[in-house]
Protein backbone atom coordinates (compact mmCIF):
# COMPACT_ATOMS: atom_id res chain seq x y z
CA UNK A 1 0.00 0.00 0.00
CA UNK A 2 2.83 2.75 0.82
CA UNK A 3 4.41 1.88 -2.53
CA UNK A 4 1.48 2.52 -3.91
CA UNK A 5 0.81 6.05 -2.37
CA UNK A 6 4.46 6.65 -3.14
CA UNK A 7 3.94 5.84 -6.82
CA UNK A 8 1.03 8.47 -7.00
CA UNK A 9 3.06 11.01 -5.03
CA UNK A 10 6.15 10.67 -7.43
CA UNK A 11 4.25 11.10 -10.38
CA UNK A 12 2.40 14.47 -9.14
CA UNK A 13 6.21 15.52 -8.22
CA UNK A 14 7.82 14.76 -11.31
CA UNK A 15 5.40 16.84 -13.15
CA UNK A 16 6.42 19.82 -11.51
CA UNK A 17 9.72 20.40 -11.94
CA UNK A 18 10.83 23.12 -9.60
CA UNK A 19 9.65 21.10 -7.00
CA UNK A 20 6.07 20.23 -5.35
CA UNK A 21 4.99 21.76 -1.72
CA UNK A 22 2.47 20.04 0.64
CA UNK A 23 -0.02 22.10 -1.00
CA UNK A 24 0.72 20.79 -4.11
CA UNK A 25 0.51 17.14 -3.11
CA UNK A 26 -2.91 18.04 -1.28
CA UNK A 27 -4.81 19.53 -4.43
CA UNK A 28 -3.50 16.86 -6.73
CA UNK A 29 -4.59 13.77 -4.19
CA UNK A 30 -7.04 15.39 -2.53
CA UNK A 31 -8.40 11.96 -1.04
CA UNK A 32 -5.04 10.72 0.19
CA UNK A 33 -4.84 11.74 4.01
CA UNK A 34 -1.78 13.61 5.24
CA UNK A 35 -0.67 10.33 7.52
CA UNK A 36 -0.67 8.55 4.22
CA UNK A 37 1.31 11.28 2.52
CA UNK A 38 3.86 11.15 5.03
CA UNK A 39 4.31 8.01 4.79
CA UNK A 40 4.60 7.95 0.73
CA UNK A 41 6.74 10.88 1.39
CA UNK A 42 9.10 8.97 3.76
CA UNK A 43 9.22 5.70 1.31
CA UNK A 44 10.44 8.28 -1.77
CA UNK A 45 13.67 9.86 0.88
CA UNK A 46 14.12 6.21 1.37
CA UNK A 47 14.45 5.54 -2.16
CA UNK A 48 16.57 8.15 -3.33
CA UNK A 49 13.65 8.96 -5.38
CA UNK A 50 13.16 12.25 -4.45
CA UNK A 51 14.99 15.57 -2.27
CA UNK A 52 13.76 18.12 -0.20
CA UNK A 53 14.19 21.34 -0.21
CA UNK A 54 13.25 24.32 1.82
CA UNK A 55 11.97 27.71 0.75
CA UNK A 56 10.99 29.69 3.18
CA UNK A 57 8.81 28.31 5.84
CA UNK A 58 7.78 25.38 3.00
CA UNK A 59 9.35 22.15 2.30
CA UNK A 60 9.16 21.42 -1.28
CA UNK A 61 10.13 17.81 -3.04
CA UNK A 62 11.60 17.17 -5.81
CA UNK A 63 12.31 14.58 -8.47
CA UNK A 64 15.48 13.38 -8.30
CA UNK A 65 17.64 12.44 -11.74
CA UNK A 66 17.02 8.54 -11.44
CA UNK A 67 20.46 7.89 -13.19
CA UNK A 68 22.72 10.46 -10.88
CA UNK A 69 23.14 8.17 -7.54
CA UNK A 70 23.27 10.86 -4.31
CA UNK A 71 26.43 10.24 -2.05
CA UNK A 72 24.63 10.43 1.31
CA UNK A 73 23.87 7.64 3.60
CA UNK A 74 20.87 6.28 3.62
CA UNK A 75 21.06 7.27 7.70
CA UNK A 76 21.18 11.21 6.75
CA UNK A 77 18.57 13.49 8.45
CA UNK A 78 16.67 15.50 6.59
CA UNK A 79 18.78 18.95 7.21
CA UNK A 80 22.29 17.40 6.27
CA UNK A 81 19.65 16.29 2.97
CA UNK A 82 18.49 19.72 2.63
CA UNK A 83 21.84 21.04 2.42
CA UNK A 84 23.85 18.60 0.59
CA UNK A 85 21.22 19.81 -2.08
CA UNK A 86 21.89 22.82 -1.97
CA UNK A 87 25.31 22.72 -2.55
CA UNK A 88 24.91 20.33 -5.36
CA UNK A 89 22.66 23.35 -6.90
CA UNK A 90 26.09 24.91 -6.75
CA UNK A 91 28.04 23.10 -8.79
CA UNK A 92 31.56 24.01 -9.61
CA UNK A 93 31.20 27.41 -8.50
CA UNK A 94 29.89 26.41 -5.64
CA UNK A 95 28.01 28.59 -2.90
CA UNK A 96 28.36 30.84 0.17
CA UNK A 97 27.34 29.96 3.60
CA UNK A 98 25.16 33.07 3.51
CA UNK A 99 23.12 31.61 0.30
CA UNK A 100 23.07 28.31 2.47
CA UNK A 101 21.50 29.76 4.96
CA UNK A 102 18.91 31.33 3.20
CA UNK A 103 18.24 29.03 1.06
CA UNK A 104 17.76 26.35 4.08
CA UNK A 105 16.34 28.70 7.12
CA UNK A 106 18.66 27.02 8.98
CA UNK A 107 20.19 29.41 12.26
CA UNK A 108 23.90 29.76 11.73
CA UNK A 109 25.00 27.24 14.62
CA UNK A 110 22.74 24.26 12.59
CA UNK A 111 24.28 25.09 9.57
CA UNK A 112 28.02 25.26 10.98
CA UNK A 113 27.52 21.78 12.63
CA UNK A 114 25.93 20.22 9.70
CA UNK A 115 28.76 21.65 7.34
CA UNK A 116 30.77 20.27 9.48
CA UNK A 117 29.60 17.07 9.98
CA UNK A 118 29.14 17.02 5.86
CA UNK A 119 32.56 17.65 5.58
CA UNK A 120 33.89 15.34 7.63
CA UNK A 121 31.87 12.84 5.87
CA UNK A 122 33.98 13.90 2.96
CA UNK A 123 30.80 14.75 1.24
CA UNK A 124 31.33 18.35 0.87
CA UNK A 125 34.77 20.54 1.01
CA UNK A 126 35.42 24.35 1.48
CA UNK A 127 37.48 26.41 -1.42
CA UNK A 128 38.86 29.42 -0.94
CA UNK A 129 37.76 32.20 -3.80
CA UNK A 130 40.26 34.10 -5.12
CA UNK A 131 37.63 37.07 -5.28
CA UNK A 132 37.23 37.24 -1.61
CA UNK A 133 39.61 35.89 0.30
CA UNK A 134 37.88 35.69 3.50
CA UNK A 135 35.29 33.84 2.64
CA UNK A 136 34.99 30.34 1.36
CA UNK A 137 32.30 28.73 -1.03
CA UNK A 138 30.86 24.92 -0.42
CA UNK A 139 30.70 22.11 -3.23
CA UNK A 140 30.30 18.63 -3.62
CA UNK A 141 33.63 16.71 -2.21
CA UNK A 142 34.64 15.20 -5.92
CA UNK A 143 34.22 18.02 -8.12
CA UNK A 144 36.76 20.26 -9.40
CA UNK A 145 36.54 24.42 -8.45
CA UNK A 146 35.62 26.11 -11.55
CA UNK A 147 38.52 28.61 -12.37
CA UNK A 148 36.57 32.18 -11.07
CA UNK A 149 37.21 30.98 -7.77
CA UNK A 150 40.71 28.79 -8.09
CA UNK A 151 41.88 31.56 -10.34
CA UNK A 152 43.09 28.73 -12.69
CA UNK A 153 47.16 27.95 -13.39
CA UNK A 154 48.02 31.36 -12.89
CA UNK A 155 47.41 30.70 -8.64
CA UNK A 156 48.72 28.99 -6.09
CA UNK A 157 46.83 29.26 -2.72
CA UNK A 158 45.17 32.36 -3.70
CA UNK A 159 48.42 34.53 -4.71
CA UNK A 160 49.07 35.18 -8.60
CA UNK A 161 52.01 33.63 -9.58
CA UNK A 162 53.54 36.79 -11.25
CA UNK A 163 57.13 35.40 -11.83
CA UNK A 164 55.66 32.05 -13.26
CA UNK A 165 53.68 33.80 -15.75
CA UNK A 166 56.37 35.88 -16.76
CA UNK A 167 58.34 32.83 -17.65
CA UNK A 168 55.53 31.87 -19.64
CA UNK A 169 55.30 35.21 -21.83
CA UNK A 170 58.85 34.94 -22.38
CA UNK A 171 59.28 31.40 -23.72
CA UNK A 172 55.80 31.83 -25.67
CA UNK A 173 57.45 34.99 -27.46
CA UNK A 174 61.45 32.88 -27.71
CA UNK A 175 58.66 30.27 -29.47
CA UNK A 176 57.47 33.10 -31.77
CA UNK A 177 60.74 34.41 -32.55
CA UNK A 178 62.36 31.15 -33.59
CA UNK A 179 59.92 30.58 -35.83
CA UNK A 180 60.14 34.69 -37.46
CA UNK A 181 64.01 33.69 -37.62
CA UNK A 182 63.54 30.20 -39.46
CA UNK A 183 61.41 32.46 -42.43
CA UNK A 184 63.89 34.56 -42.60
CA UNK A 185 66.58 32.45 -43.65
CA UNK A 186 64.47 30.82 -46.09
CA UNK A 187 64.13 33.97 -48.41
CA UNK A 188 61.05 31.97 -50.28
CA UNK A 189 59.29 35.25 -51.00
CA UNK A 190 56.81 37.76 -48.08
CA UNK A 191 53.79 35.64 -48.94
CA UNK A 192 55.67 32.88 -47.52
CA UNK A 193 57.72 34.63 -45.21
CA UNK A 194 54.30 35.64 -43.59
CA UNK A 195 52.83 31.95 -43.53
CA UNK A 196 55.82 30.11 -42.22
CA UNK A 197 56.60 32.72 -39.33
CA UNK A 198 52.78 32.41 -37.87
CA UNK A 199 52.56 29.87 -35.09
CA UNK A 200 48.83 28.44 -34.17
CA UNK A 201 48.23 28.13 -30.61
CA UNK A 202 48.34 24.13 -30.87
CA UNK A 203 51.57 24.40 -31.98
CA UNK A 204 53.09 27.11 -28.60
CA UNK A 205 51.02 24.69 -26.51
CA UNK A 206 53.17 21.46 -27.31
CA UNK A 207 56.63 23.64 -27.19
CA UNK A 208 56.16 25.28 -23.66
CA UNK A 209 54.89 21.36 -22.70
CA UNK A 210 58.13 20.17 -24.17
CA UNK A 211 60.29 22.14 -22.26
CA UNK A 212 59.06 21.32 -19.04
CA UNK A 213 58.85 24.63 -17.11
CA UNK A 214 55.05 23.98 -15.70
CA UNK A 215 54.52 21.72 -13.06
CA UNK A 216 51.02 22.15 -13.27
CA UNK A 217 48.83 21.06 -16.62
CA UNK A 218 48.17 23.92 -19.12
CA UNK A 219 45.51 24.02 -21.84
CA UNK A 220 45.68 25.84 -25.49
CA UNK A 221 43.40 28.12 -23.15
CA UNK A 222 45.66 29.04 -20.83
CA UNK A 223 48.57 29.47 -23.66
CA UNK A 224 46.43 31.46 -25.74
CA UNK A 225 45.76 33.91 -22.54
CA UNK A 226 49.78 34.36 -22.30
CA UNK A 227 50.10 34.85 -26.05
CA UNK A 228 47.42 37.36 -25.61
CA UNK A 229 49.81 39.83 -23.17
CA UNK A 230 52.81 39.10 -25.85
CA UNK A 231 50.39 40.62 -28.28
CA UNK A 232 49.02 43.47 -25.82
CA UNK A 233 53.01 44.39 -24.63
CA UNK A 234 53.48 45.15 -28.35
CA UNK A 235 56.14 41.95 -29.14
CA UNK A 236 53.08 40.16 -31.00
CA UNK A 237 50.61 40.00 -33.62
CA UNK A 238 46.99 37.86 -33.84
CA UNK A 239 46.07 37.34 -37.13
CA UNK A 240 42.57 36.17 -37.60
CA UNK A 241 42.35 33.08 -40.20
CA UNK A 242 39.62 32.13 -42.91
CA UNK A 243 38.63 29.26 -40.30
CA UNK A 244 37.66 31.67 -37.47
CA UNK A 245 41.05 30.91 -35.95
CA UNK A 246 43.78 32.93 -34.63
CA UNK A 247 47.91 32.49 -35.27
CA UNK A 248 49.78 34.96 -34.08
CA UNK A 249 53.52 36.10 -35.76
CA UNK A 250 56.42 37.90 -33.56
CA UNK A 251 56.40 41.38 -34.55
CA UNK A 252 59.82 43.05 -35.27
CA UNK A 253 60.22 46.05 -32.41
CA UNK A 254 61.17 49.48 -33.79
CA UNK A 255 63.83 51.39 -31.87
CA UNK A 256 64.02 52.30 -28.29
CA UNK A 257 62.69 55.92 -27.86
CA UNK A 258 64.68 58.26 -26.35
CA UNK A 259 64.32 59.11 -22.90
CA UNK A 260 62.19 62.44 -22.76
CA UNK A 261 59.61 60.39 -24.91
CA UNK A 262 59.21 57.74 -22.38
CA UNK A 263 58.33 60.18 -19.56
CA UNK A 264 55.49 58.55 -17.77
CA UNK A 265 53.78 62.24 -18.48
CA UNK A 266 52.90 61.75 -21.87
CA UNK A 267 50.72 59.02 -21.15
CA UNK A 268 49.49 60.26 -17.34
CA UNK A 269 45.52 59.49 -17.11
CA UNK A 270 45.82 62.22 -14.25
CA UNK A 271 47.90 64.60 -16.07
CA UNK A 272 45.46 67.71 -15.73
CA UNK A 273 45.36 67.53 -12.17
CA UNK A 274 49.22 67.95 -12.19
CA UNK A 275 50.51 70.77 -11.03
CA UNK A 276 52.88 72.25 -8.55
CA UNK A 277 50.56 71.79 -5.54
CA UNK A 278 47.43 69.43 -4.42
CA UNK A 279 47.36 65.48 -4.45
CA UNK A 280 48.50 64.61 -8.11
CA UNK A 281 52.37 66.72 -8.19
CA UNK A 282 55.80 65.57 -9.93
CA UNK A 283 57.60 65.91 -6.97
CA UNK A 284 54.97 63.14 -5.40
CA UNK A 285 54.68 60.79 -8.69
CA UNK A 286 55.18 56.90 -8.17
CA UNK A 287 55.28 56.98 -11.49
CA UNK A 288 57.92 59.89 -12.30
CA UNK A 289 60.02 57.98 -9.37
CA UNK A 290 60.37 54.86 -11.02
CA UNK A 291 61.28 56.49 -14.35
CA UNK A 292 64.19 58.21 -12.70
CA UNK A 293 65.06 55.24 -11.10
Amino acid sequence: MAAEIAQLLLAVIQGIPGGATNDDLTKALSDMSAASRVEGLNVLLKQGSIEVLKKGEKLIYRAKDPQKKSALPKDADNEEKIVYSIVEEGGNKGIWIRDIRMKSNLNMTQLNKILKNLETKKLIKAVKSVNASKKKVYMLYNMEADRSVTGGAWYQDQDFEVEFVDVLNQQCLRFLQMKREGAEKKRDGPLAFKQMSCCTVKEVHKFISDLGISKVNLDEDDLETILKTVVYDGSAERILQSDGTYVYRAVNLPLPAPGLVQMPCGICPVIKNCSNCGDVTAINCQYMNDWLE
